[in-house]
């Protein structure tokens, strides 16, 4: 799929506390990583609209993104809090997006988008302004796992690589050839990814660590932003893969899964299947071995 917009998948990162509810954590994204977000959608006087709809607590959510954009000078922010499909269907909500230079997916349950937005008149009104228009897509945990095709809802086992452990289903497929994870290092992840390339051997795994993101132009070239790793699964030469032979709650094992850690600035340019590493990164290695 030819695109000319730009996609801003982040892994998200937990604001205050320590537990799991999202009762006491809000996703947020760290000045940064959000300044970029700005900057892609066309600077400070941007129209952003935030959608919170995966989250269970939308007023705090979309209150911390607006006191997040207006520390950048951003005054253009607007919420649309989607509950129901109906509300995505409103034409003040679809002139709202025809408009905008920006959507921004917030945290909380990506299977929510989905089941509110996805193949409504406002998804497909977003999925023409990404292929036509200089038009950004950004999202952070749930908002940025719904970009996918093929979208993880939920699952995953720590300790353990089982067959059935993770649910799969429809994404929003802004993008059809990646499977996106999120809080990936933090929350133990990489079992989870691994059941999903298996199950699709074809797409490239995306595990993205906490205020860590990709930007992705054209559907293609992706650049990390962000403090943390990028992991990537390519599963396309795979050697063995017993992910349809075993049975519902069996382990499994994969070989030849090339794996791929990548930092500020690494590119990888997904059709190409090749990774370009930042200049910055191959200068401090030179440097470190004189």
């Amino acid at each position: 799929m030819s695109v000319k917009g730009t996609l801003i998948p982040v892994g998200g990162n937990e604001d205050k506390g320590i537990e799991e509810s999202e009762i006491y954590t809000l996703e947020y994204i760290q000045e940064g990583i959000l300044s970029r977000v700005v900057r892609e959608s066309g600077g400070k006087d941007a129209l952003i609209v935030v959608v919170p709809t995966a989250s269970s607590i939308p007023v705090e959510v979309s209150e911390n993104y607006l006191q997040a954009f207006g520390k950048l000078g951003c005054n253009n922010i607007h919420i649309m809090d989607i509950r129901n499909r109906q509300e995505a269907e409103d034409p003040l909500h679809l002139e709202l997006m025809k408009k905008a230079d920006c959507v921004m997916f917030s945290g909380g349950d990506q299977s929510k988008i989905v089941q509110f937005i996805g193949g409504t008149l406002l998804h497909k009104i977003i999925l023409e302004r990404y292929q036509k228009d200089n038009f950004v897509i950004a999202g952070t945990s749930a908002g940025a796992m719904c970009m996918s095709q093929e979208m993880i809802t939920g699952g995953g086992i720590k300790e353990a690589f089982t067959k059935g452990a993770v649910g799969m289903g429809a994404g929003m497929s802004f993008i059809p050839n990646l499977i996106i994870d999120s809080h990936f290092i933090r929350r133990g992840r990489f079992g989870r990814l691994a059941e999903a390339v298996a199950r699709h051997p074809k797409l490239i795994g995306i595990g993205l660590a906490e205020d860590t993101g990709l930007i992705i132009k054209n559907g293609n070239v992706a650049e990390v932003i962000g403090s943390g790793m990028v992991i990537v699964f390519d599963p396309r030469k795979l050697k063995h893969n017993n992910q349809k032979v075993v049975t519902e709650g069996s382990p499994m094992s994969l070989t030849n899964l090339k794996t791929h850690i990548l930092a500020n600035g690494d590119k990888l340019d997904i059709k190409k299947k090749k990774i370009k590493i930042s200049p910055v990164h191959i200068e401090m290695t030179d440097a470190q071995t004189l």
